[in-house]
């Protein structure tokens, strides 16, 4: 499905900046944006200031525009951080909607256009959709009173301008999505306010509102660099990243972030690999055995992902988590060096024969597909996309020569990955794009459903 909304976010800026006065544009901090948008629901999310007292959206079918619903918010407002989710409900799917926000009972206009469109009903009425997503990791925005000293960290934010200009159905946020720095860690108050600072960096307002956003975490919007489950503020941790994301659910008994997302034919399997993951220091190994007690995943995540995949007909299976799974020369954060429950999942999808299956992952600051061959079955594959803004970060030592990476796939640049799905029932296509700051195609890689299989 194309989208053309990048072709609106810098038409009549001046007409909106003149046609608000500024205690208005004050109001609003970041979005609004829809994500979670299904057959018939979609939650439309925005954040605002403290003086802000009500908060709704206005929304109609564009071939309707005068048949208008009216749905408020009823939540908590007038805290040092607001962000609002609306769920709008009983949808028409296939349907192409347009929203407006209303603060305190006026209409808020943006500089953007804000449409969604509900998903099709093809299931047992037409093939497969042809459909496409966006996806990469690793969005650092500089402050430069509290970053590092010497050379910002940030690269090129304009790469968020390109990829709304990029037609796509969604995108998923690889983690890394805010980057946490010494003075958020410690406080609640400090990870709440990177994660709304960051979320209002103007250039991302349009990229938002582009196309759904889903997300997944890794360590720096999680906290700390490399931070697992002994962090202390995960549990607040947890909360932030659910107010400032639109995904379907978040792990299970209060615990973790995992979810899934399902477009077309395609499983999206959203891990969380903080939440329950042990310290990388922890030994791989004891008496040459895999340590049990290293988790990635944990015994809660792994129990959910096994019935998970075993449960879903996609015919495509992506399993996406922050750190790479399958790279054995990666010498940083890697499920390979928690062995007990890599061997424990690769196990499960030989046994249990589950075809499809491919990783999406991020972290590296270099983007890559790895090949992991299997006996007697079909390889794995593990699609690395790094980074949008922050620093790229070059392989070395064995990895330059890397006899398990796919040629011609190493990207070390900023950039973004477009992920397409086409062909015919039974013989589908997964490729993958390495996408620059400018829209130049830096690297592609496909895969067949039929090489997928068992």
């Amino acid at each position: 499905m194309k989208h053309t909304l990048f072709l609106f976010c810098h038409l009549f800026i001046s007409a909106f900046f003149f046609s608000v006065d500024a205690q208005q544009i004050s109001k609003l901090i970041s979005g609004p944006w829809a994500g979670n948008v299904e057959l018939r629901n979609a939650t439309i999310w925005l954040e605002v200031a403290p003086n802000v007292k009500n908060v709704s959206v206005q929304y109609n079918k564009v071939t309707s525009p005068s048949k208008r619903e009216l749905v408020s918010y009823n939540g908590l407002l007038g805290q040092a951080f607001n962000p609002v989710k609306i769920e709008l409900n009983g949808l028409d799917f296939g349907t192409t909607y347009e929203y407006q926000i209303l603060l305190d009972g006026k209409i808020f206009p943006v500089s953007f256009q804000t449409q969604f469109n509900t998903k099709d009903l093809w299931q047992y009425r037409k093939p497969a959709p042809d459909f496409s997503f966006l996806t990469g990791s690793c969005a650092y925005f500089n402050e430069a009173k509290y970053d590092r000293p010497g050379k910002p960290y940030g690269g090129d934010s304009t790469i968020f301008e390109t990829m709304a200009k990029t037609p796509a159905d969604f995108h998923v946020w690889l983690g890394d999505n805010w980057y946490t720095r010494e003075v958020d860690y410690n406080t609640s108050w400090g990870l709440n306010y990177r994660a709304s600072h960051d979320r209002a960096q103007k250039i991302l307002q349009c990229f938002m509102a582009s196309m759904p956003q889903y997300a997944i975490w890794d360590d720096h919007d999680y906290g700390p660099n490399d931070a697992g489950k002994s962090f202390l503020l995960k549990d607040a941790s947890r909360t932030i990243f659910k107010n400032y994301t639109l995904n379907p659910s978040y792990g299970e008994n209060e615990k973790g972030i995992y979810s899934l997302v399902n477009y077309g034919d395609v499983d999206l399997f959203l891990l969380d690999d903080r939440s329950f993951r042990s310290e990388s220091d922890l030994l791989d190994t004891i008496d040459g055995r895999p340590n049990l007690d290293k988790t990635f995943l944990g015994p809660q995540q792994m129990d959910w992902l096994k019935n998970a995949l075993l449960f879903s007909k996609a015919t495509f299976k992506i399993i996406v988590t922050g750190s790479q799974v399958l790279n054995p020369l990666n010498k940083y954060e890697c499920m390979q060096h928690y062995p007990y429950e890599y061997n424990q999942l690769l196990t499960f999808l030989t046994a249990q024969k589950i075809d499809g299956v491919v990783f999406l992952t991020g972290d590296r600051h270099h983007s890559e597909v790895v090949r992991m061959p299997r006996n007697n079955t079909y390889p794995l594959f593990d699609i690395t996309v790094s980074p949008y803004t922050a620093g790229v970060s070059k392989v070395s030592g064995n990895e330059i020569n890397n006899p398990y990476r796919e040629p011609h796939t190493l990207v070390e640049a900023q950039n973004f990955g477009k992920i397409s799905f086409s062909g015919n029932k039974g013989d589908r296509t997964m490729k993958i794009e390495f996408i620059g700051i400018k829209g130049e195609s830096l690297a592609s890689w496909s895969v067949s459903e039929k090489s997928l299989k068992n």
